[in-house]
């Protein structure tokens, strides 16, 4: 009997396929180690918010779940942990990165910043005041996350109008409704930069 081929069947299949012949090269570079029960940890060497960081992990943890569970960094929210949300926004070498959708494997040598490493000291980021300023969050759970982004969202330089930051950063939801002014909040701070 001859399975029935699918869009679902097709897709996980493809998926499996993918994931595995890319997650060899990288986990090929790597100090590999293979555990009784089958799992594999890697030892991994980050920059993390600037500071030199080696870490063992499984190769299944996310970015998101080693920044919390194994470096204690909780400032990055796990949201939806499915790339919906925004609220695990980081950067990875510069570039806004949804942490819950990308292995921690695959960042060996990495610089990663997160919203524990904006503040110089006791003097916030320019965004972080910004969003003091202009009253940028209500509850505070997508703040990270939203700030993250934005951050990115200046460097990248998709800031000249309200408009076009309300695009750049449409992948970070505020459940609360705050956009206005969290798109005030990003103008202001890349008027500074």
């Amino acid at each position: 009997m001859r399975p029935e081929l699918n869009r679902r069947t097709f897709v996980g299949a493809s998926f499996a396929v993918t994931g595995a012949v890319a997650a060899a090269p990288l986990l090929a570079g790597c100090d590999s180690e293979e555990h009784t029960d089958g799992s594999h940890t890697v030892r991994l060497r980050l920059h993390v918010n600037g500071q030199p960081t080696d870490v063992t992990v499984d190769t299944r943890t996310s970015l998101l779940d080693m920044l919390r569970e194994d470096l204690g960094l909780t400032g990055t929210k796990k949201g939806c942990d499915q790339g919906a949300c925004g609220a695990c926004t980081v950067l990875v070498d510069g570039t806004r990165v949804n942490s819950c959708l990308t292995l921690a494997a695959m960042h060996d040598g990495a610089e990663i910043r997160t919203i524990e490493g904006l503040a110089d000291g006791d003097r916030l980021h320019p965004l972080q005041q910004a969003f003091i300023d202009a009253d940028a969050f209500q509850c505070g759970y997508c703040t990270s996350g939203q700030i993250m982004s934005g951050v990115g969202c200046i460097a990248e330089g998709h800031t000249g109008s309200a408009a076009e930051i309300r695009e750049w950063m449409s992948g970070n939801i505020c459940r609360c409704g705050a956009y206005t002014n969290i798109a005030a909040a990003v103008s202001k701070a890349a008027e500074k930069a």
